[in-house]
């Protein structure tokens, strides 16, 4: 099973960052940014979870939610992760490192670079 902490953490930290942000800061640019970082990870759940359907857009409900709906986002986004991993493809992906010892798989990339997302988004809101 491929281990999501590494980005429920991040998830975590950035969205009681925001949550203690004062409103001035929220208004400044730390809510949109969090809102598109929750709506990002929301539709990359949706295309694990769904794939070939259109994802959903995440409302904006506005700078005092963006905490929860980044929370939600993220944590399903790491359960899609978690739950596509599969036995099928746990072995498909140890065949694939036995034949290249330095290749990761698509579901470590995607974990990754979810994680990459996270770390920048929270710099730029500056919380």
């Amino acid at each position: 099973m491929l281990d999501t902490t590494p980005l429920t953490a991040a998830v975590d930290r950035f969205a009681d960052r925001l949550r203690a942000a004062p409103q001035s800061r929220l208004q400044r640019g730390a809510a949109a940014e969090g809102l598109a970082l929750a709506r990002e990870l929301s539709v990359r759940a949706q295309r694990i979870e769904e794939p070939g359907r259109e994802p959903r857009i995440m409302p904006d409900a506005g700078a005092f939610a963006v905490a929860d709906q980044l929370a939600v986002a993220g944590h399903d986004l790491a359960k899609a992760l978690e739950t596509s991993c599969t036995p099928v493809r746990e072995r498909q992906a140890e065949r694939e490192r036995e034949t290249a010892p330095s290749a990761e798989t698509g579901l470590e990339t995607g974990l990754d670079e979810a994680v990459r997302l996270v770390k920048a988004a929270a710099a730029r809101a500056g919380v």
